[in-house]
């Protein structure tokens, strides 16, 4: 132990040890053996273990040795005071307000310990005891430091009246520093008074021109009042006295994209990896603005040249394979995920992203061949049910049914698993035992919001319980709201109601929830950013209301987004159909609403004259 070397090493230090061997009459010196506790040693000696203590992170001993020190010198406020910044690092707030008041009542002209006394009241909420400790008996503050705390807690308290008065007191104390003059921006800038604090700012520069932090701090004001273009002149005008600042130029870009300059901000990412060319983040970035700005050669190019640059980044390969995959090079995207060796942290990241690849090209055994090598590299639930939906869409039913089963363990309690199991009899058709499962899962849990979905769903496909499957989704909806799927099953049960009054003859009323319908859609267009089901009830909702140019563009939206077999077995029937229809009928271009079909529209939905 340090502490035991530094205490012996004056001690065992014998005259003459090293001047050659001892004469016959020389004895060894006795050392006496090192003690901690010494009830002889002045208090000092106590100190200097205690602090010894704290550098080898032996606060038990610290402590000990400080009071040790206090009993023999109960009139010291030093160390009343190191015992109170102790207590308050060993998460002892009582302890540390004890000897702190200990400290300033045997030394209250020293400031540092009034500070410390008034962090202390000030993390108790003790107003009243900070007043004491900081201010004199006129009630100003002792110094600057005094004043700056009793302005940070009046900030606190938003008493902007006594915040102020102290922001101007600290820049007459301190005319050279900035605290003042910061804390009065933020007073105005609290009242709302986002000009006021701009000109304390702008008066600040004045007197500390093209101080740093000065800028920042009109930036924020600008970003505190909305003004976006305000805060970016900010920035450039900082640039032209620090061009080339990693920082500024992050914060510009980052204001560009906010603004949604687009142009603006690839500018800027642009000037920043010319300049840091070994920033990858900002690589990434920059290339992934240019694949949202359509410039996906350019976003691909930049990758490529920086991959050969430095192979071994395997974040870089994973996003050139998302966007390779994206312009429909897959086998591109595949190369780019191949790079990603096995010792590097995303290596199962990029292999999922090849399962997902060998998925969308149909190649099932490959997907499923992958799914099992990463789940003998690292077992997860995820896996395990990836591998098992691979295993029943290859025809294996009852193999991806075992191995769904084989995580129960023998409980019917596992939410996830018995979900997983609904859904997979509902993809095969067992529309029953995928009801029974969901079932269950609402039974153990009655607000999960995807078995909500998923029954209700279920009910409106058949055109049953129409109602309870509108409660049922409402419910899920409130439970998720952002969930554009949900949103899109609400459409889809008033759709199926408006097919029902339709067959009623109950027109007027089919009329309206077919209104509603559209408006859950296309709200779930805009939470899911595009999906092809969606799309296609878009179509079949404009259909059911006569607009077949209207019902055309979305089938033809649908198919372009790709088309999910088990979710929509009808819908290229449905498309080709309608392309022969309206080829042969001459009425209005693509595009033009036709609302004279509502008038023959039959009950069943159907216009009269055609076959439903």
């Amino acid at each position: 132990m340090s502490l035991l070397l530094f205490a012996s090493g004056c001690a065992s230090f014998v005259p003459g040890a090293f001047s050659g061997a001892p004469g016959p009459s020389a004895r060894p010196r006795q050392i006496p053996p090192f003690e901690v506790v010494r009830a002889d040693a002045p208090a000092d000696y106590d100190v200097l273990v205690a602090e010894l203590a704290q550098i080898e992170t032996d606060y038990t001993l610290a402590v000990e040795a400080y009071r040790r020190a206090a009993e023999k010198d109960p009139r010291s406020a030093f160390i009343q005071d190191r015992l109170a910044r102790l207590s308050w690092q060993l998460d002892d707030l009582d302890g540390a307000v004890f000897h702190a008041e200990r400290a300033f009542d045997l030394a209250p002209a020293e400031i540092e310990i009034r500070l410390s006394l008034g962090r202390l009241y000030r993390l108790r909420r003790n107003f009243d005891g900070l007043d004491r400790v900081l201010r004199d008996f006129e009630g100003r503050p002792l110094d600057a430091d005094s004043a700056y705390a009793l302005f940070q807690v009046a900030i606190e308290r938003r008493d902007l009246f006594e915040a102020e008065n102290l922001a101007r007191q600290l820049a007459e104390m301190e005319p050279d520093q900035l605290r003042g003059m910061l804390g009065l921006a933020t007073v105005y800038e609290q009242r709302g008074d986002h000009d006021a604090a701009q000109d304390v700012v702008r008066r600040a520069l004045e007197t500390f021109p093209d101080h740093f932090l000065l800028y920042m701090r009109l930036a924020q004001i600008e970003l505190s009042r909305g003004d976006r273009a305000a805060e970016i002149a900010v920035y450039r005008e900082v640039l032209q006295s620090h061009p080339g600042h990693y920082g500024i130029l992050q914060r510009l870009g980052q204001a560009q994209l906010d603004g949604k300059d687009i142009e603006g901000a690839l500018e800027t990412f642009a000037e920043i990896v010319e300049t840091y060319p070994d920033d990858l983040n900002s690589l990434r970035r920059l290339a992934s603005l240019e694949y949202s700005a359509g410039r996906y050669e350019a976003a691909a190019s930049r990758l490529k040249q920086v991959l050969e640059r430095e192979p071994d980044q395997p974040e870089l390969a994973i996003a050139l394979g998302q966007i390779l995959r994206a312009t429909g090079d897959e086998a591109g995207a595949l190369t780019a995920y191949q790079r990603v060796q096995p010792a590097h942290a995303n290596f199962f990241d990029a292999r999922l992203q090849i399962v997902s690849l060998f998925e969308s090209q149909g190649r099932l055994e490959d997907a499923l061949a992958e799914i099992e090598s990463l789940r003998a590299l690292r077992p997860n639930r995820q896996t395990t049910f990836h591998a098992a939906s691979l295993r029943i869409q290859l025809g294996d039913f009852e193999g991806g049914v075992a191995l769904l089963e084989s995580l129960l363990n023998g409980s019917d309690e596992d939410l996830d698993v018995l979900y997983q199991l609904g859904v997979q009899y509902g993809i095969v058709g067992d529309g029953d035992e995928s009801l029974r499962y969901m079932q269950r899962v609402l039974e153990l849990d009655p607000d999960n919001a995807g078995a909500l979905n998923y029954i209700g769903y279920f009910w409106a496909e058949r055109g049953e319980n129409l109602a309870e499957a509108e409660e049922l989704i409402r419910r899920a909806i409130e439970l998720s709201p952002e969930d554009g799927f949900i949103t899109d099953s609400l459409g889809w049960v008033y759709y199926k109601m408006a097919e029902d009054l339709f067959e009623a003859s109950r027109k007027d009323e089919a009329l309206r929830l077919l209104e509603q319908a559209q408006e859950q859609l296309m709200q779930a267009v805009e939470l899911t950013g595009g999906d092809s089901v969606v799309s296609e009830h878009l179509g079949d909702v404009l259909l059911l209301r006569g607009d077949k140019w209207g019902a055309l563009d979305y089938y033809e939206e649908a198919a372009d987004q790709g088309v999910r077999e088990a979710e929509q077995p009808r819908l290229l029937e449905k498309l080709d159909g309608l392309r022969r229809d309206l080829g042969d009928d001459p009425g209005g271009p693509p595009g033009r609403e036709s609302g004279s079909d509502i008038d023959r529209m039959s009950p069943g939905g159907a216009v009269q004259g055609e076959a439903p």
